[in-house]
């Protein structure tokens, strides 16, 4: 018993030992992967992207505005939106926060009159728009301090737009509904075509009349299928048990989904054809991944991260989509909204399909 237990181990061993992609994955990956979480998982929120409406234009006014501009949590942005139609900023994903100085801010203050302060907050991420209250409220006593010794004349009427409750649920369930199509379809995609590899029905398959598209079509399409269904079990679950309020358009949720699926499925087709068994295709579809969840803004917003992990999200298809499902269930964006990253993800999905699909014929023939 022990003797064969010790003899399996060995073979194992030495099997693990002959295989230089199954090595790389073993140590380089897990090391990969400790970096990114190392920098992207931070509950720090900064880089907090504001409009100043300064209806005042005085000196204390513009000092008000300075004093948000210390450190790098409040970054002042200009805007050409009339503040009439400032919400349309928050659905085009062009700042996080809106501030209106009234015209009698100065006056008041010399008045020793109270000054209120209208400041609107992106409550997508529930605790990002609370860290963002805090440190505005904060800001603003400091500067209540600075003016005055026995009032504070300024106050901030906080309002949080999409999601007033601030319940944590209403950002994180449509970011799990992304990285279930994400992971399912990539998982199962690269999972099933290494199978028939492993096992030399593939290659059974090809010596019969069966076309390369045929075959493919008849490997991904199943699975795009699941993927949907699990998408819309998710959806159903947050919607009916978590009464999330839907406000956009399920059509055009499920269109663009359909629009994700060709970058999913072509990583699936790709892994497929760069691993030789299911173990190795396990370990990359985990790989991608977890590195489109961290780098998705699914847990911290990409503007946290450090320059050089946010020009990695670029090639992160799952960065556009996950803007575009909570766009939709959350601000009821439309397509004229989500354009850039409809554009982005359908380039993103069209490279990566056609590539994996002509490196998947070739190995095949």
């Amino acid at each position: 018993m022990i003797r064969t237990t010790l003899a399996l181990m060995k073979k194992e061993f030495h099997q693990i030992g002959r295989d230089r992609i199954m090595l790389r994955l073993i140590f380089l990956m897990p090391l990969i992967q400790l970096l990114l979480l190392g920098y992207t998982a931070s509950t720090d929120v900064k880089l907090i992207y504001t409009v100043f409406y300064d209806l005042d234009k005085s000196e204390l006014s513009r000092e008000y505005v300075r004093s948000f501009s210390v450190g790098d949590y409040f970054v002042p942005r200009a805007t050409d939106i009339p503040i009439t139609e400032a919400e349309r900023g928050f659905k085009e994903n062009r700042y996080n926060a809106v501030m209106i100085i009234p015209d009698d801010f100065s006056k008041n203050i010399r008045q020793k009159k109270p000054v209120q302060i209208g400041f609107m907050v992106d409550g997508t991420n529930a605790n990002s728009a609370s860290i963002a209250l805090g440190y505005a409220n904060i800001i603003t006593h400091q500067f209540n301090q600075k003016i005055s010794d026995f009032v504070s004349p300024v106050l901030l009427q906080a309002k949080i737009l999409y999601n007033p409750e601030q319940k944590s649920v209403y950002f994180m369930v449509p970011g799990i509904v992304a990285t279930l199509l994400t992971m399912v379809t990539v998982m199962l995609t690269c999972m099933a075509i290494v199978r028939e590899r492993e096992i030399g029905t593939l290659e059974q398959l090809m010596v019969t009349p069966i076309t390369t598209p045929a075959l493919l079509l008849g490997k991904i399409v199943p699975f795009a299928l699941i993927g949907f269904l699990e998408m819309s079990l998710a959806l159903a679950f947050g919607v009916i048990w978590f009464k999330i309020p839907f406000v956009g358009s399920w059509f055009l949720l499920y269109a663009l989904s359909f629009v994700y699926l060709f970058a999913t499925l072509g990583v699936g087709i790709f892994i497929s054809t760069v691993t030789r068994t299911q173990q190795q295709a396990m370990f990359f579809s985990w790989f991608f991944s977890i590195f489109a969840l961290l780098t998705s803004g699914f847990f911290t917003p990409i503007a946290n991260m450090p320059q050089l992990i946010q020009y990695l999200t670029y090639i992160n298809p799952l960065r556009y989509f996950m803007k575009i499902v909570r766009g939709i269930i959350m601000k009821g964006a439309s397509i004229d909204v989500l354009y850039p990253e409809v554009m982005a993800m359908v380039i993103f999905g069209l490279v990566v399909f056609s590539f994996s699909w002509m490196r998947f014929s070739k190995r095949v023939k």
